[in-house]
């Protein structure tokens, strides 16, 4: 991983939360991630990247609670998808 930014989410508005991650997490390129740090595990989170893109990103617990959870999340390059109309 060549470049990784930390993100204190606790810092911003919940309702934007998981659209600043999503954001951010798109303008990475392959290889690179970041940190997200919270009060609470991102199940919810991790779900959500799972549903938009399987396959495409890692994400390591480096701190599991229970005062706050680390995340660091990786962008990998995308998949071959069976046929492309699916998306799968």
């Amino acid at each position: 991983m060549s470049s990784v930014t930390l993100l204190d989410v606790r810092q911003i508005p919940a309702p934007l939360r998981h659209a600043t991650l999503f954001d951010l997490f798109l303008g990475l390129p392959a290889g690179d991630g970041f940190e997200l740090l919270n009060d609470h595990e991102p199940v919810p989170l991790q779900q959500q990247f799972q549903a938009r893109w399987p396959g495409q990103f890692d994400w390591t617990v480096l701190e599991a609670g229970p005062a706050q959870w680390r995340v660091r999340i990786t962008r990998q390059a995308a998949g071959k998808s069976c046929c492309g109309c699916c998306g799968g």
